[in-house]
């Protein structure tokens, strides 16, 4: 592996995974946050944020923390023309609501390092919507996904910190995930 999309819901660990690959294989991390987002949580103009991720993605090796999948152009998306493994952090609605609060009473009011400068940690009601709305709204949409990705790249659904665990221990090790073979702790879509 050596270009990785990495998704799921906000606080279902996605730049704890990144970091954890970063670390295994020396990969570099691209957080969407800091390409989509200015200072104050505005959004970075479209135009701004696809020439920065096609910068990105024009690099060999890489691994790409965060969402930003727009309803109907999961096809037209580059990343995943490029990527050779897509991970797919499919962790519950309240362990991501958890994580999210304890991230913002340990961190409130600072900037995490995978968010662009004048972005400070913060609960609001547009994150906790988009968290409450993610499994209805958006899930569906990484597993049709992830369906039509199955056969093109490797694809990893993580639902437990036991299948994060065992996904990172086989990252970067002789015969894991690295060299294209499915680490046993993640399901293909079609085994849900």
């Amino acid at each position: 592996m050596q270009r990785i999309v990495i998704l799921g819901c906000a606080g279902a660990g996605k730049t704890t995974l990144a970091a954890g690959i970063a670390r295994r294989t020396g990969l570099p991390v691209v957080h969407l946050d800091v390409l989509f987002w200015h200072p104050g949580w505005t959004s970075a103009p479209q135009h701004e944020a696809r020439r920065s991720l096609a910068a990105a993605l024009a690099r060999d090796r890489w691994i790409l923390d965060g969402n930003f999948l727009a309803a109907g152009e999961e096809q037209e998306d580059e990343r995943f023309d490029r990527a050779d493994a897509v991970v797919f952090l499919d962790r519950s609605r309240s362990v991501c609501f958890w994580r999210v609060l304890k991230r913002v009473l340990l961190q409130g009011g600072t900037r995490r390092a995978d968010l662009p400068e004048g972005c400070t940690e913060s609960l609001d009601l547009p994150l906790l919507r988009w968290i409450w709305r993610y499994p209805r709204d958006d899930r569906p949409r990484v597993l049709g996904l992830l369906e039509r990705l199955g056969g093109e790249v490797s694809v990893h659904r993580l639902r437990s910190r036991g299948d994060v665990r065992r996904f990172l221990r086989s990252v970067g090790s002789p015969g894991g995930v690295a060299q294209g073979a499915r680490d046993p702790g993640t399901r293909t879509p079609s085994e849900v």
